[in-house]
């Protein structure tokens, strides 16, 4: 079954580990051992995390010699920002309605502000 790009780096960010590899590779590329060194887990455990989030697009895998650097590709992460963005603006809407409701109550409107 193919998925569509937003769900493939939604489903990559699901998982914490990701999440904090993704955290780490923002201060710049990293090995997989250096970026093994904080997990309880073995070398091919984070290899295959790292295959999930460059599947997703969310970071790349260069060749230097027998090193591999994983580096971050933070434009991967525009689309989930753009989705992101229009939930956050229905949420500020809804807290700046909510707000406005809570200063008519403490004004002593009990009904509260009318559209």
């Amino acid at each position: 079954m193919q998925t569509d790009d937003l769900s493939a780096k939604f489903a990559a960010l699901a998982d914490p580990t990701r999440r904090a590899i993704l955290s780490r590779l923002c201060e710049g590329e990293a090995s997989v051992n250096e970026l093994a060194e904080p997990f309880d887990m073995s070398l091919p455990a984070v290899s295959k995390h790292l295959k999930v989030l460059e599947k997703a697009g969310l970071i790349s895998r260069g060749r230097e010699a027998q090193w591999r650097p994983a580096r971050l590709e933070p434009m991967a992460l525009k689309g989930v920002a753009e989705w992101l963005e229009h939930y956050r603006r229905y949420w500020d809407s809804s807290f700046d309605r909510l707000d406005a409701y809570l200063t008519k109550i403490q004004k002593g409107d009990p009904r509260g502000p009318r559209n």
